[in-house]
């Protein structure tokens, strides 16, 4: 009988280094269509085609990004009670094959960049340099970790910019992910507060410290994004969606302070009903604003 492929050396290589790539978080590159929420008349098959490349590229990068991280973090990671089951930490993948295919995914990447937009090349190649240096010293460095995967987010918002996006918008789009990064190390530190730490910067934090923390970026993006609608120069109406904003803070607060979530946002963006139900009719109400108010 034939050797059943599934179950070669290859093949596991292959499926282990897919999954270090975290398909499952591709969907915080979706931040490259925000801006494209905001500028329906300017809707072109080639600037779809061009946003979905766009895409593409930062889903590659990210994984090679994640690879990278996992590699420095792999003993650390043997710690942690979910992360340890990542194919490096774990084992099942070679660490040096790893970079290899980091290195590969590196290299399509800017390729493809290249021939699409030298302006979306750079935006790229910042991206890869902020995210390795996160992984090797700045997610070591307190304040400055969570600044760092805010601007990971802002970046993506600004790559997929191709009309131009108010300084309002960029700063919804900071403060929103400085209040997502806020409660991911606020759950890694409930759950690791009795055992031993799998981060050094998270021994630097305290949860009332990031509470508070949570609290004045919350306010300030509710304000922002409220500001947003009044001055960003489109329709008035833009108002109307800042409930859904709102419920949808106050939602992902409850999950994180009673349900002790927030480890996963992306994870929770599809497994919370009410979040996921909110999302679609505030992207509805966008949509509906701009066709017939404008």
């Amino acid at each position: 009988m034939p050797e059943n492929p599934c179950g070669s050396r290859a093949y596991i290589t292959a499926k282990c280094s897919f999954k270090e790539m975290r398909p499952n978080q591709w969907s915080k590159n979706l931040l490259v269509f925000s801006a494209l929420l905001f500028s329906l008349q300017k809707i072109t098959i080639t600037n779809l085609f061009h946003l979905l490349i766009g895409f593409i590229l930062f889903c590659f990068i990210s994984g090679c990004v994640y690879i990278i991280n996992d590699f420095y973090d792999r003993e650390a990671d043997q710690k942690h009670p979910i992360k340890k089951e990542r194919p490096i930490a774990s084992g099942m993948l070679n660490s040096t094959i790893a970079l290899f295919f980091a290195f590969f995914l590196f290299f399509c990447s800017f390729v493809i960049a290249l021939f699409l937009n030298a302006s979306f090349l750079l935006i790229l190649l910042c991206y890869f340099i902020l995210n390795v240096a996160y992984s090797i010293k700045l997610k070591h460095v307190v304040i400055i970790d969570i600044m760092s995967i805010a601007a990971g987010f802002v970046i993506r918002a600004i790559a997929g910019g191709f009309v131009i996006i108010t300084p309002w918008f960029l700063m919804c789009i900071l403060l929103l992910s400085l209040f997502l990064a806020i409660g991911k190390r606020r759950h890694e530190l409930f759950l690791l507060r009795e055992g031993d730490t799998h981060r050094i910067v998270l021994k630097r934090y305290s949860i009332p410290l990031l509470d508070q923390l949570n609290s004045i970026v919350t306010t300030s993006t509710i304000l922002c994004y409220s500001l947003f609608t009044f001055t960003s120069g489109r329709t008035q109406y833009l108002m109307l969606t800042i409930p859904f904003v709102i419920f949808g803070i106050f939602r992902y607060l409850y999950l994180i302070h009673i349900e002790q979530k927030g480890g996963a946002p992306d994870k929770i963006l599809f497994e919370d009903k009410p979040i996921l139900i909110t999302v679609i009719l505030y992207v509805i109400t966008l949509v509906i604003i701009f066709s017939v108010f404008e």
